[in-house]
């Protein structure tokens, strides 16, 4: 009895060592360097919002953010790496509505996204645009869908991958539209642009950041935004909407931690996000690439992540395509 009380008494000493560590580790987190996946090659716009703000919280904490491309599988490589992660603060994935997509669109996932990860914080909303190659006889979207209707199979689009808001955007024009185009997909978008360029593939839904580069370098020619309104800053691009009434793919951009990262964890990264989204500078460079700023605790971006992935479950079965 003796014997076995001393064990009780262990193990409720181990029980308090246990629930007092968590506070001890978030208070000295990061201790050390925080890798953050990112789903996409270097050079695009998830990877550039991804390294304006591991700056940002680098020096905010001391400690480095690293950001880590694991490009393919329209991110789904990056998000199974990032599930499949001790959950203590050290791995964090950068979010957007690929990963919302995805739920729908790849029918053997390895995971379950929304019950596999915990919502750390959003960073910002960022609209698509919708570029063609300069070679292309087009100047506004009903001419595009016009040529594509006369010259049936011979449009090709890019996309950064299966799954993407990218490709998805495209398959969505497809349908309301009643057009054909053929897929094209990249590792990344960054990538695509040199055969855009040269009119390999035609056009491509890209997110903002590149795309607007792309165009006001006059490497393309950029026809619409994929917003359901014109997007602030660039009230000469018309939203694709007021062509196809009723279109819309707008992306959102965060952090997600592997399920059960300690709460306390993944409240100091939530508020170290919220005091970057106030700074002045940091704000300026997301705007700069188009980006629209949106801090929410992590229960509203849960909620987001949740509403995002319904949304697109809808647009998966009206567009007809799945990843096997």
């Amino acid at each position: 009895m003796a014997f076995l009380r001393a064990a009780m008494f262990g193990l409720v000493g181990l029980a308090g060592v246990m629930a007092g560590a968590t506070p001890s580790t978030a208070a000295d987190y990061p201790s050390r360097p925080v890798r953050w996946l990112i789903g996409f090659a270097p050079g695009g716009p998830v990877d550039i919002v991804a390294r304006i703000m591991s700056q940002w919280l680098s020096e905010h904490f001391g400690q480095q953010f690293v950001v880590e491309n694991r490009a393919g599988s329209g991110g789904n490589i990056a998000a199974a790496t990032a599930i499949n992660a001790p959950p203590d603060g050290y791995t964090l994935l950068f979010v957007g509505p690929n990963n919302a997509i995805s739920t729908s669109l790849y029918k053997h996932l390895s995971y379950d996204f929304i019950r596999d990860t915990a919502p750390v914080a959003s960073i910002m909303q960022l609209t698509n645009m919708l570029v063609v190659s300069n070679a292309m006889p087009v100047k506004s979207v009903q001419e595009l869908i016009d040529y594509c209707k006369t010259n049936p199979d011979k449009v090709s689009y890019a996309s950064s991958g299966y799954g993407t808001s990218v490709h998805m955007s495209a398959e969505l024009f497809k349908a309301m539209t009643g057009i054909n185009m053929v897929h094209v997909p990249y590792r990344g978008s960054a990538l695509a642009f040199p055969d855009i360029m040269s009119n390999k593939v035609q056009l491509i839904f890209d997110n903002l950041p590149t795309a607007l580069v792309q165009s006001r370098g006059g490497n393309v020619r950029a026809l619409g935004v994929t917003s359901p309104q014109r997007w602030p800053g660039l009230p000469d691009v018309p939203a694709i909407a007021e062509t196809v009434p009723g279109f819309e793919s707008v992306g959102f951009y965060g952090i997600s931690a592997p399920k059960g990262t300690p709460p306390e964890i993944v409240e100091i990264l939530n508020q170290a996000v919220g005091e970057a989204l106030k700074d002045p500078k940091l704000v300026a460079r997301l705007t700069e690439i188009g980006g629209i700023p949106k801090p929410m605790t992590p229960a509203q971006f849960g909620q987001l992540i949740a509403d995002e992935t319904e949304k697109w479950r809808k647009v998966v079965k009206f567009a007809g395509v799945s990843v096997d």
